[in-house]
């Protein structure tokens, strides 16, 4: 178990890795390539909080005596991810000076109070897009757990039905075996009844008998 989570902590690394160099990157890019890269790194991201989860999954299934060391370690790997999100929503809003000024040629002093009104406006309009991001995120999850505590449910009704006809099929050769012995004592009651009978006319037979054979002497 713990060699799986220690594979997921190299592919965090590796990942980890690449979006750093390429959100250090992303301000000195513009236009068409700078969109390309900021949704190459998104996707990496995404990745990133895939394998967080996998192995958030791992530490959970882990002993109790070793999951604190875990559970450690992924804290860090977490602090980690929420300050490359941080780096990334920063350098998606920000440019280079070679990039600013290509940007905005010759009035770039006069132009400079827009330019942070819009960068405000971006990081405004990211903050809400980002939000929006961690609550379908929750709601998936909340539906997945929902979704897997009604399987639960219908297992557990499933067992409770099969349970219920065992115990049925309990109870009924429970009455047959009792049916049963009824009969059978029934049957040897009677078959102790003719043998009381049977000895009892065979010993007033004999008694008869010998009572004959003495008058007759």
């Amino acid at each position: 178990m713990s060699s799986d989570f220690e594979a997921y902590e190299q592919d965090f690394g590796t990942l980890t890795a690449e979006i750093t160099n390429k959100i250090g990157r992303i301000p000195k890019l513009g236009g068409e390539e700078k969109t390309q890269l900021v949704l190459n790194v998104d996707k990496q991201l995404e990745e990133v909080r895939e394998l967080m989860e996998q192995m958030d999954l791992e530490v959970r299934e882990l002993p109790i005596q070793s999951r604190a060391m875990y559970q450690s370690r992924l804290k860090s790997y977490k602090g980690e991810m929420d300050k490359l999100e941080k780096d990334f929503k920063r350098s998606r809003i920000a440019y280079s000076d070679e990039v600013r000024n290509e940007l905005l040629g010759e009035d770039a002093g006069s132009s400079e109070s827009q330019l942070i009104k819009l960068r405000e406006e971006r990081a405004h309009l990211l903050d809400n897009t980002e939000k929006l991001e961690r609550s379908s995120r929750r709601l998936d999850a909340g539906y997945q757990i929902a979704v897997e505590t009604e399987q639960v449910g219908q297992e557990i009704l499933a067992n409770l039905h099969t349970d219920r006809e065992k115990i049925q099929r309990s109870r009924d050769r429970l009455r047959e075996t009792d049916a049963n012995l009824g009969k059978s004592s029934r049957i040897l009651t009677g078959m102790l009844r003719s043998w009381f009978i049977n000895t009892l006319v065979l010993v007033i037979t004999l008694t008869m008998t010998i009572a004959n054979m003495v008058t007759t002497m």
